[in-house]
Formats: structure tokens, C-alpha cells, sequence
């Protein structure tokens, strides 16, 4: 394993990822964690319900290679044709 020299400082939204995970969007499944952010590696339409959201929301246009601020519960496959998603947890 190793060393990580910043293993005892406390993690925040603000602070780098430390779990990156892939996102595979699903109209029913919450996703495993919420995550600080996204990356987006293949640019398209972005259907969302975000942590605190009561509706679905659709980031229309995003650019391949785009980090979004946002902290999604849901991605949804329905209306969501960007591609190659990463949460950064």
C-alpha cells in the first residue's frame, strides 16, 4: 500500500477526490455515494435529481471533458446521452 502523507487531514467537497468511481446512469437506483462533483468524459445531455432536488433536472449541451459542480442522488438513463461519467467521491 502507499503512503499517503495526507491520510490525517479531514476530507471535504472542496478537497481532491479520494474515491473516484464510474457512473452507469439507471432511472431507479440512486448512485452508491454522492459524490463532491462529476466528470463528464463524453459530452451529451445530463438528466439528474440532485442530493436535496425534489425533480429531475437536464444539463443540456455539456462538452466532452467537463467537471460539474453538482451533487447528484440520481443519473438518470432517461434523457441522459452523455457518456464516460465519474463520480468523484
Amino acid at each position: 500500500m502507499p503512503i499517503d502523507s495526507f491520510d490525517n487531514h479531514t476530507d471535504s467537497v472542496s478537497e481532491p477526490s479520494r474515491n473516484p468511481f464510474a457512473i452507469v446512469p439507471n432511472d431507479a437506483t440512486a448512485l452508491p455515494q454522492i459524490p463532491k462533483r462529476l466528470y463528464i468524459g463524453t459530452g451529451g445531455n445530463l438528466t439528474l435529481r440532485g442530493v436535496d432536488g425534489a425533480a429531475d433536472v437536464v444539463y443540456r449541451n455539456i462538452a466532452n471533458g467537463v467537471y460539474l459542480n453538482v451533487r447528484p442522488a440520481f443519473i438518470r438513463a432517461t434523457g441522459t446521452t452523455a457518456a464516460d461519467i465519474i463520480g468523484e467521491g
